[in-house]
């Protein structure tokens, strides 16, 4: 991300590096393991690349090194400047050896829990939004003023938000946009240390990096964009909670948490594997006291930070989905409705523009008709559909795409469902 060095140093949480063992915060013999685990895999390595690939400081690591030579754990191969080049001894071996029957982890060092959660507490503020922001982060989508005032001051209270209404006029297009309205950054660590246990957090899929991150800045944690984690169908009971790795030994953190001092978006809500009643009784305690309640396999109970804008996207009624009680802890109730004329033949402009297409003057007022009697409403995603079928017919043809009435009638034969035995014509299907 350009920028983000600059970004970084408005860093409202900034942990400091590390110089000696026991300012880790974590068991050091929990670092030792992972020196072990590390070199064992490696073979032979120097201090300067274990310090990059653990994100430890370099005096921190070279402290740790003396202290585990003088228990005869390594064997020095030679030296590079001042730097140490070295494999493990047969003692070291074996410990390694014992180490990884408790967990093969051998990524970077983790944080502590309480590390991570004031670092979570401390960077829920305020985000940076407002009209501009919003406006430039949908800027490639046609949206009314309206929806604009209702959105960006629920984006700002930084509490649930329900997005309802029809399908087909802009709620996923919406909500894969909101990534763009952040323009400051948080620190993500990549693994938090909970009862000696292990739980990857940072995401490369989902956490954006920032460029240029301070020197000083303890290199377990990442410099990040604020995570906009989106997830559909797909959506499963366990992806709310720690995910136990057998063969590593080490949890994954769910979905929340890895969203955390950001958004969390549940596209198509009440469609998932996970059934909108058993998501609801899952996060109605968090959503109401800002902390989640996470178990180790072993049954160990702990508190982390739950401090996720939650939006949930849906063409179901909202009363439908949860209770009055559930409901009054989503303060932000946001209607995205079918279109009137206006913005649909500014939709339609829209994509005519970002297609190059010719086409007769008249189209567009047709398209509209069209779709009114056919689908018995108008809606956001129809111009960008059928234009789609005409360009698509085109082709097929071997002609130049052109917007024509009868090219729009034909991809409107398409588009909409035909009525079969006298029934009545429907809906795109």
């Amino acid at each position: 991300m350009p920028g983000g060095g600059a970004e970084a140093s408005r860093l409202s949480f900034f942990p400091k590096a590390p110089l000696r063992p026991e300012e880790l915060r974590i068991p050091v013999a929990m670092v030792e393991g992972l020196l072990l685990r590390r070199l064992y895999v490696k073979g032979e390595a120097t201090l300067k690349g274990l310090s990059q690939e653990l994100k430890l400081s370099f005096p921190l690591l070279h402290a740790l090194f003396q202290k585990m030579r003088q228990k005869q754990l390594f064997e020095v191969s030679g030296m590079e400047g001042n730097d140490y080049r070295f494999t493990l001894s047969g003692l070291g071996r074996e410990q390694a050896a014992q180490r990884f029957l408790t967990s093969r982890y051998i990524g970077p060092a983790p944080v502590s829990l309480s590390s991570y959660n004031a670092a979570v507490r401390s960077q829920n503020i305020r985000p940076l939004i407002d009209r501009a922001a919003l406006k430039a982060a949908l800027a490639d989508l046609v949206v009314t003023e309206r929806f604009l005032e209702e959105l960006g001051p629920a984006l700002v209270s930084q509490k649930s938000i329900f997005l309802y209404g029809p399908t087909g006029n802009g709620k996923t297009s919406v909500v894969s946009r909101l990534s763009r309205i952040y323009r400051d950054t948080v620190v993500i660590p990549y693994a938090v240390e909970v009862d000696g246990q292990i739980i990857v957090l940072f995401d490369p899929g989902v956490h954006e990096q920032a460029e240029n991150p301070p020197p000083d800045l303890d290199p377990r944690w990442v410099v990040c964009r604020r995570p906009c984690i989106l997830v559909g169908g797909e959506l499963e009971p366990r992806m709310l909670e720690l995910q136990h790795e057998e063969s590593t030994q080490v949890y994954a953190a769910p979905v929340q948490m890895r969203a955390n001092n950001g958004l969390l978006v549940i596209d198509d809500f009440g469609r998932q594997i996970v059934s909108p009643v058993f998501l609801l009784n899952r996060w109605i305690v968090p959503l109401d006291r800002h902390t989640d309640y996470l178990s180790l396999r072993y049954g160990l109970k702990f508190q982390v930070p739950f401090e996720v804008t939650v939006v949930f996207a849906t063409n179901l009624e909202p009363a439908d989905l949860a209770d009055e009680a559930f409901l009054r802890r989503i303060p932000n109730k946001i209607l995205v409705d079918a279109v009137d004329d206006e913005v649909f033949e500014r939709i339609y402009a829209r994509e005519i523009e970002r297609r190059r297409l010719e086409g007769e003057g008249a189209a567009g007022a047709y398209l509209r008709e069209l779709c009114r009697r056919r689908g018995g409403e108008l809606r956001a995603c129809q111009p960008a559909d059928i234009l789609d079928i005409v360009v698509a017919a085109s082709e097929f043809a071997g002609l130049p795409p052109r917007v024509t009435c009868e090219a729009i009638g034909r991809a409107a034969e398409i588009y909409f469902t035909r009525p079969r035995l006298g029934g009545a014509e429907g809906k795109p299907g």
